[in-house]
């Protein structure tokens, strides 16, 4: 019994989309650099930091989102109903950080 040979074709890769996700790791890697360097090198408040951290999150969720989930190329009333929760989510947890903060420095000042 003979077995049937199987071809395989290579299809050139796409260079321009290569190109597009080594650019997405960068903003990522970047990101994540500063973030180290705030958590290891800074003497900024927990509120501060924390708030940092979040939106640092969020760019660096933007660009997942966007780029490998293919949300970027949809309509802009899609990426509003996303969006601007989140936005919203993002303030009150920040506000809630900074007066969280405030209260235990007023016990703590007692």
């Amino acid at each position: 019994m003979e077995q049937e040979k199987s071809t395989l074709e290579v299809i050139p890769a796409d260079k321009a989309k290569i190109t597009k996700i080594w650019k997405v790791t960068g903003y990522l890697a970047a990101a994540t650099t500063v973030e180290f360097i705030i958590a290891l090198g800074t003497d900024l408040s927990y509120s501060i930091k924390t708030s940092i951290f979040i939106l640092l999150t969020i760019y660096k969720a933007y660009y997942i989102v966007s780029e490998f989930m293919h949300l970027g190329h949809e309509k802009r009333s899609l990426i509003n109903s996303i969006v601007y929760p989140c936005i919203f989510i993002v303030w009150l947890l920040i506000a809630l950080l900074i007066q969280g903060e405030a209260v235990f420095q007023a016990l703590l000042g007692q």
